[in-house]
């Protein structure tokens, strides 16, 4: 396929062959407000130090909030939390309604019932065209071995 033959709808069709999990990226906004979205674009940086990566969209309402904050936790998934994905996928309102929430690093929200989760400070910032690219210090993790929830080709996973 030439250049000017790119077709957007393709593009992310095949991006959608590449199976991932999902998880919710929280913090906690200049205000102190709980802050949540949904996100597939999560992965590992280095071993040491121990550094993750995750992007949020410009058009996010919470995109200023997400990239000024200085702490911020990566809650992986369980299998059985298509809700919570679909609850903070959302746009507006308060995700965190009927949550019961521990408090991480420096009040991060973390989500029950997570498969795993990195509590991280914010080292990097990069702009990644229509996102920014936000790469976090892990200063604590957890790993409960509890199945991940994949999203492959549009699906979840069973």
């Amino acid at each position: 396929m030439s250049p000017n033959e790119f077709d957007s709808i393709d593009y992310r069709r095949a991006l959608g062959c590449f199976a991932t999990g999902v998880a919710v990226v929280t913090a906690l906004d200049a205000n102190g407000e709980k802050i949540g979205i949904t996100v597939n674009s999560f992965n590992s940086v280095s071993l040491n130090p121990p550094l993750v990566l995750w992007s949020v969209g410009e058009e996010s309402l919470s995109y200023a909030a997400f990239v000024e904050a200085d702490y911020f936790a990566v809650n992986v998934l369980a299998t059985h939390q298509r809700d919570l994905c679909t609850q903070f996928a959302s746009s507006g309102g308060d995700k965190f309604l009927d949550l019961e929430c521990d408090e991480g690093i420096e009040g991060i929200p973390l989500l029950p019932e997570f498969s795993a989760v990195f509590e991280c400070k914010t080292e990097h910032r990069y702009d990644g065209g229509d996102h920014k690219i936000i790469v976090g210090r892990v200063q604590r993790f957890e790993d409960r071995r509890i199945d991940p929830l994949i999203f492959y080709r549009g699906h979840f996973l069973k």
